[in-house]
């Protein structure tokens, strides 16, 4: 064979190297897009801690919360999304809304997770028996909509506790000062970020459903400050999001010696608010299959839509709808107790 000579097998070879380039490069070179994978289930245990005073031991089973593995999606990712197990593909908007870094995208979802830790503490001790005594101290940001005055000037978390120097605690108080106003005035907001305080102007534009209505494009629940019978600690290790508060709220209550799991391995996920409401959250089919993967006996999830989508995903794993959190405490007391 004479040096150079172009055959089949140097033809296929060729190919194979450059499909192994192109791979390579589009495995490595991030897209536009977020993708969503299945973490396996975490035992809330470890991370719950209460004065030994208040622990009890705890039998067989256990609480384990589930989260998902979020990060941009490689090239190689968006165009075969199917060779990660329950990958899902996310437009980046859904995951970094509108004027807010990736950075600021990660603070708030670390403060929402200390906003969730602090609910759950407040809601098992009282379930508990435990008196708990909570107040408003503001407003709390939990969304703000694209294209509106606020984009760019507050963000989810941020607390508002005052406007145009007037206090306020509670969202129908906001209201009623904004009220006061007409569209095109600027109101003058005094934000809690964190441990500091600024003040914030925003011009307001017509509600566009009700057109003489001032706004500035903000979502709000309250917030609050609770004082608890005795400190808790609830360390998520660096996890995001409100969603495991359901999870410690169960989790504090197995240290706490009140069995709630029964001898089961329980999973949980969905926000908790301050009044026991399990609120709906994102990342389900890959909740459901982190679950499945550490292999739990039952799994409660926010009843309605959050539900739907577990079962499609629960090949065989038990799936109870939950509305709050009274409700998932009667469900697992069903549970035939294990050894």
């Amino acid at each position: 064979m004479r040096p150079g000579r172009i055959t089949p097998g140097r033809i296929a070879a060729t190919g194979l190297i450059l499909l192994a380039i192109v791979l390579g490069a589009l495995w490595v070179s991030p897209s536009s897009q977020y993708i969503f994978l299945p973490d396996p289930a975490h035992p809330v245990e470890p991370l719950v801690s209460v004065p030994k005073a208040e622990q009890h031991a705890g039998g067989a089973g256990g609480v384990y919360f589930v989260d998902v593995v979020v990060r941009k999606a490689s090239l190689l990712e968006r165009f075969f999304p199917s060779i990660r197990n329950g990958a899902t593909l996310v437009p980046a908007n859904d995951v970094v809304p509108c004027g807010v870094t990736a950075g600021q995208q990660r603070t708030e979802d670390l403060r929402e997770m200390t906003r969730s830790q602090q609910i759950a503490a407040v809601v098992a001790l009282r379930a508990a028996g435990y008196r708990v005594r909570s107040t408003d101290d503001g407003v709390l940001i939990d969304s703000v909509f694209c294209d509106s005055p606020a984009v760019g000037k507050l963000v989810p978390t941020q607390v508002i506790v005052a406007v145009d120097g007037k206090p306020v605690r509670t969202p129908p108080q906001l209201l009623a000062i904004m009220k006061t106003h007409k569209p095109g005035d600027v109101v003058r907001l005094t934000v809690r970020d964190g441990k500091t305080q600024k003040i914030v102007r925003i011009k307001t534009i017509a509600d566009p459903r009700t057109p003489s209505r001032p706004v500035i494009g903000i979502g709000v629940e309250p917030s609050f400050q609770a004082k608890l019978p005795f400190p808790v600690r609830i360390d998520a290790h660096g996890v995001g999001g409100p969603s495991a508060g359901l999870a410690f709220a169960l989790g504090l209550m197995e240290e706490l010696g009140k069995n709630v799991d029964r001898g089961h391995r329980v999973a949980a996920t969905g926000e908790l608010l301050p009044d026991g409401t399990v609120a709906p959250i994102g990342g389900v089919k890959q909740k459901t299959i982190g679950a499945r993967e550490a292999h739990v006996d039952v799994f409660l999830v926010p009843a309605g839509e959050n539900y739907q989508e577990a079962r499609r995903y629960a090949k065989g794993l038990r799936v109870v709808p939950v509305q709050n959190f009274r409700q998932a405490l009667r469900a697992l007391a069903t549970l035939r107790p294990q050894a």
